[in-house]
């Protein structure tokens, strides 16, 4: 007859046994943070000129961000940090200069942005504000000089709206923004629970009072290990239903004679089109795909 005691100890070793052979399975998937860089919600960076490519101030002010988002996220629990080289055509940043530990991704991602590769969060870095706003810095959405207005289901919108969009589509919370005032109020109006980070204050467009790199990147490193630990808190922002994208191009940019004439589109005025979708992903895409 077996004694309660045998009994036991061979239960727990069996125990121990199923959890060594069955722990890939049930454990935890890979914390991986999505950085977005941009140069225009960069400390210290408030004039036009500052934003070329090319400006090795602009670049090291921008790669210290970057580099102290990363350092944040990974002392705040990430397993692995992504950044994106968002600015000036993937020209802004190098394997040289960006934080040992993180990877960087360099060129044109695409309508989705790899988000399908399901990442546990999403940040911005350096980020401005959308078109149009009062004290933003160098504010535009997508493109300055191509772009007057752009709005989602009749609102204005710009790179974070349709960004954090995109990314609740596929389920993924955007959970960090570093940039100006008016851009990290931009995040908040969408999701309250993110952290951010203003490391300036904007006067006019291209007037700011700026935090320094040293104090800025402080900030943002901590904010950055903030927004991790309070990962399981932030909710995807999600469009649900039908959604409307609609552009309205700068003056000089009249639409092509056939605009308009492809499925979801409607062409609203000389400068301005409509694309429809279903949900947000197919009236994205068909604006990216699009004019």
């Amino acid at each position: 007859m077996k004694t309660p005691e045998l009994t036991l100890t061979r239960l727990v070793a069996f125990t121990l046994a199923l959890e060594v052979c069955f722990a890939p399975a049930f454990s935890q998937p890979r914390k991986t943070i999505f950085v977005i860089t941009d140069a225009e919600g960069v400390a210290g960076v408030c004039r036009q000129d500052q934003t070329d490519p090319k400006d090795s101030e602009m670049r090291q002010l921008l790669t210290g961000e970057a580099n102290a988002a990363v350092e944040g996220f990974l002392a705040g629990g990430a397993d692995e940090v992504i950044v994106w080289d968002g600015h000036g055509g993937s020209q802004s940043l190098s394997a040289l200069t960006i934080h040992p530990r993180a990877k960087l991704v360099i060129g044109d991602l695409g309508a989705t942005m790899t988000c399908e590769r399901g990442y546990a969060g999403i940040a911005f870095v350096g980020q401005h504000s959308m078109a149009g706003v009062r004290k933003g810095i160098m504010a535009h959405s997508y493109s300055s000089l191509g772009i007057q207005n752009m709005l989602m289901n009749g609102r204005p919108v710009g790179e974070i709206g349709t960004r954090a969009a995109l990314a609740g589509w596929y389920r993924i919370p955007v959970i960090f923004l570093s940039g100006d005032t008016r851009a990290t109020e931009e995040l908040k109006a969408i999701v309250p629970e993110a952290e951010v980070v203003a490391v300036k204050e904007g006067v006019a467009r291209y007037a700011c009072i700026s935090m320094s790199a040293e104090e800025a990147r402080t900030a943002i490193r901590d904010g950055a290990a903030r927004a991790m630990k309070k990962l399981a808190q932030i909710a995807p922002y999600r469009v649900d239903g039908p959604v409307t994208i609609e552009i309205e191009h700068t003056t000089r940019n009249s639409l092509p004679i056939d605009a308009g004439l492809a499925p979801g589109t409607e062409l609203v005025n000389d400068r301005t089109i409509r694309y429809r979708g279903k949900d947000f992903l197919e009236a994205w895409v068909r604006y990216s795909g699009g004019y």
